[in-house]
Formats: C-alpha cells, sequence, structure tokens
C-alpha cells in the first residue's frame, strides 16, 4: 500500500497513455502508467497484420527527438506497410526507454476521494491489492471496451457471432463458410486471413463497391501538392490536413458538422496494397445491409436487404462483426457509476475541454473517446502526440498553481560567499525542484 499522492495516473499504456505519460514526466510530474505496454495490439491483433497509416504517421508522441518511428526504423519509407510485429517492437522500445517505470497491472475502480477539492482528488483501485491517489486521472484505454456489434446480428448466440479483434487465428474456420460484415480495411484484412486459412468468406457490405486508398506518392511534385493538397496522417487534401495537423479546430464546429466529419473522414476502405489479396477466394457482395440474423440448425442465417430486390437469407457457420468500434462512456466500467454520471457526455462520449479534461476537474480523456471533441485523427496513433501535449500542460499548469508556496528566504551578500558554481535546479531545502523538467531518456 502506498500513502503518497501522485501528481497524475494513466490508464492504459498503449500508443495514447505511453505518449502522455513521456510529456507528463517531461513536465517534472510524479507519474504511475498503469497496464501492460502496447497490450491490445500484441495479444488482440492478427500476427500477420500490418498497419494502414503511413511510417511518418505511426509515431507515439515524445517531447524530444529521436523516439518517432522513422527514427527508430529509418528503413521504412512512404509506401512500405508497416507489419504489426515490427510496430509493437517500436511500442515496447518507446515504453522501455521513454517510459520505463510503466506497472503492468490493471486498474479496477477509479472513484473521486471525499473531500478531494476542486481541483480532484482520485482513489484508483489496483489489481495489485493497492489503492493508489492521484490528483489527475488520464483514460487512455484504447478500443477494446468499444467494440460495435450491430443490433441486427443480435439474435446469434456467442458461439455464432464474433467481433474482428476477437481472432488473432483464423485456423479454426478451415472449411467453413464466414460472412464478414462490413467494408474497410478490418473487414477486408479479415476476410483475406481466413482465405487463406482455407475458410470460404463473403463479406457482406453496405457500400455499392468496394473503396480501396490511393498508392501514396513519396515525391510529389509542386503542382501535384498544389491541386491535391498537403499530405498528412490521415491522408491528402488541405482540409484533412487541417483536421489531422490541427484538431484543435474541430471544437469550433457546429456539433452536427463535427459528428458528420467524424463519419465520412476515412470512411470504410481497403489499403492499395491489400487489393490484390482480396481475389476469387473472397466472395465479395456488395449494395447489401444487414436487417436480421437468428440461428438456423447450428448455423447463422443472416439477412440482408438491397437497393431493389427481395431480401435475401445467407446461411454460413460463423459470422464476424467487423464493424469498428464507437465511444461509450456507459462502457468505461472502471469509472464508479457516481463519478461517470458526473462526466457531461454528448453522444455516448464525453464532453471535453480544449485540454481533453471532462467536466469533472482532473478527469481526461484520450484516443477514441475524444474523437467527437477533436475530430478523426483521434481514432489513430497520430493523434497521440498533440493529446499528450494537450493533456501533459493542462495537468502541470494546475499542479503548479496548486503547489504551496515556497518560502522567500532574505539572503545576504556575505552568505553567498563560496557559492559559486553551485547554482542549479534545486529548490527548497536544496531538493530537486519537483517541476524541473526531466529527460524521459
Amino acid at each position: 500500500m502506498h500513502d503518497s499522492t501522485a501528481d497524475v495516473l494513466v490508464v492504459g499504456a498503449g500508443p495514447y497513455g505511453l505518449s502522455t505519460a513521456a510529456y507528463l514526466r517531461h513536465h517534472g510530474l510524479d507519474v504511475r502508467i498503469i497496464g501492460t505496454p502496447m497490450e491490445f495490439w500484441a495479444d488482440r491483433m492478427p500476427p500477420g497484420m500490418h498497419l494502414k497509416s503511413e511510417p511518418f504517421a505511426s509515431s507515439l508522441g515524445a517531447p524530444h527527438g529521436g523516439a518517432t518511428f522513422t527514427d527508430r526504423n529509418p528503413g521504412w519509407r512512404t509506401g512500405r506497410p508497416i507489419p504489426l510485429s515490427t510496430f509493437v517492437e517500436y511500442g515496447r522500445w518507446f515504453a522501455g526507454h521513454i517510459v520505463p517505470y510503466t506497472e503492468e497491472a490493471r486498474v479496477e475502480r477509479i472513484e473521486r476521494a471525499e473531500g478531494g477539492g476542486a481541483g480532484g482528488r482520485y482513489e484508483v483501485a489496483l489489481s495489485t491489492g493497492e489503492t493508489a491517489r492521484a490528483r489527475a486521472v488520464v483514460i487512455a484505454i484504447g478500443v477494446a471496451a468499444f467494440a460495435r456489434v450491430p443490433d441486427e446480428l443480435s439474435g446469434l448466440p456467442a458461439e455464432l457471432l464474433t467481433h474482428s479483434m476477437d481472432h488473432r487465428e483464423f485456423g479454426r474456420f478451415e472449411g467453413q463458410e464466414v460472412a464478414v460484415v462490413g467494408a474497410g480495411q478490418s473487414a477486408l484484412e479479415t476476410a483475406v486471413f481466413l482465405a487463406e486459412a482455407g475458410a470460404r468468406p463473403q463479406i457482406l457490405a453496405r457500400t455499392e463497391r468496394l473503396a480501396w486508398n490511393d498508392v501514396p506518392v513519396p515525391a510529389p511534385s509542386a503542382l501535384d501538392r498544389m491541386l491535391r493538397g498537403p499530405a498528412s496522417g490521415l491522408g491528402r487534401g488541405y482540409r484533412t490536413w487541417v483536421w489531422s495537423e490541427h484538431p484543435w479546430t474541430t471544437r469550433f464546429l457546429p456539433d452536427a458538422t463535427r459528428q458528420h466529419l467524424l463519419r465520412t473522414t476515412m470512411g470504410p476502405a481497403g489499403a492499395w496494397w491489400l487489393r490484390d489479396r482480396v481475389d476469387h477466394r473472397v466472395h465479395v457482395m456488395t449494395g447489401r445491409t444487414v436487417t436480421a440474423a437468428r440461428e438456423s440448425g447450428g448455423r447463422a442465417a443472416v439477412t440482408t436487404a438491397g437497393a431493389v430486390g427481395s431480401p435475401w437469407e445467407h446461411e454460413v457457420d460463423h459470422v464476424i462483426a467487423a464493424t469498428g468500434f464507437v465511444p461509450d462512456l456507459a462502457r468505461i466500467d472502471i469509472l464508479a457509476p457516481e463519478l461517470r454520471e458526473r462526466v457531461k457526455a454528448r453522444h455516448r462520449a464525453p464532453v471535453l475541454g480544449s485540454h481533453f479534461q471532462s467536466s469533472v476537474p482532473g478527469l481526461y480523456f484520450a484516443g477514441l473517446t475524444a474523437a467527437p471533441s477533436f475530430g478523426p485523427v483521434m481514432r489513430f496513433v497520430h493523434g497521440a502526440d498533440f493529446a499528450a501535449r494537450r493533456i501533459a500542460a493542462h495537468v502541470a499548469a494546475n499542479a503548479k498553481a496548486a503547489a504551496p508556496p515556497v518560502e522567500t528566504v532574505t539572503v545576504l551578500e556575505s552568505d553567498t560567499a563560496g557559492t559559486a558554481g553551485t547554482a542549479g535546479n534545486v529548490g527548497h531545502a536544496g531538493q530537486t525542484s519537483p517541476h524541473a523538467p526531466v529527460n524521459p531518456r
């Protein structure tokens, strides 16, 4: 058990949690980060997966140079897909060298401590049995809690229905017919993995045709840059560049416009390098909307409707919903109910201020839960640096404002004799200042 109170506790050790912890430590704050580094990526994603983002847009956020993905992997340039294993290795290097104090435990409950004051005091129950205390908490739990399965599939039992994140290996489906619902990268790559494992996949997509990202141009001409817009973490285009590189601007948009932006920016599409692998082994049915599903003789019967014609019923051995992730405050069950109820929400996500703070002082949200406030880049690794910088600066400013004043001592000229060269980054009683920047290397 620990009696001390940390300045901030970060929940989650994925890209957003690690990045935020790095910036917080740079501000000289007492930080605890709880979680296993890159656990979701390593344990919930298929080993043969590749990242859709380009190398320059796949970096964690660090307050100093030498820690980007391309710094660690200089051979990766635009147009070269990043294998999952390479990205996980990079994230774990970051954890080991930039944030070496990660605690591989789990947060079980977060609640406001009695008498916490306006600045916020939190009690955090850990799987180790400890109840930690912190002045601020950052929720950076990733996407696992927010897997979306359409209500139309709810008639299927668990043994016939899974989400795409539930599968790392696909050998169990050899020889089976499997319906994959969706048209994005996850759906297309899942179908390819199924085909390569000997299954018979069929894609059920609402879109009238599959969309594919363009092959990136490593060094576009000046004319191309002028016509198509600059490259950014979300692709090419002027508006895309704004949402990607200046996500603070989305907070000034009307709510309806911001929600439209989330729905339409980086819509369902496959990576250019995956296109040739979606071959004759994958049966693609576009323009089909799932309307119902039921069990039929131990198999799944999925009903779809098109723009014209009668509904179709597809009988398959299993259904995989590759339908993405949607933030939902109600699913963050580590928040005590009374604390969760105090968080102002809109569209089931927390409403965040300009520094990612919720309506409860000292409670911050990063990653997917921040997308309804800061736009689509928060769904991708590329948004981690912006979120981390904003959160850390705000927590540091609040910590400094709440710190007790340092006693002022009048120093006589004679008292300074012989002390030349000893001045440094020290505070009261000769101790290192708690707010001095710390080199996280």
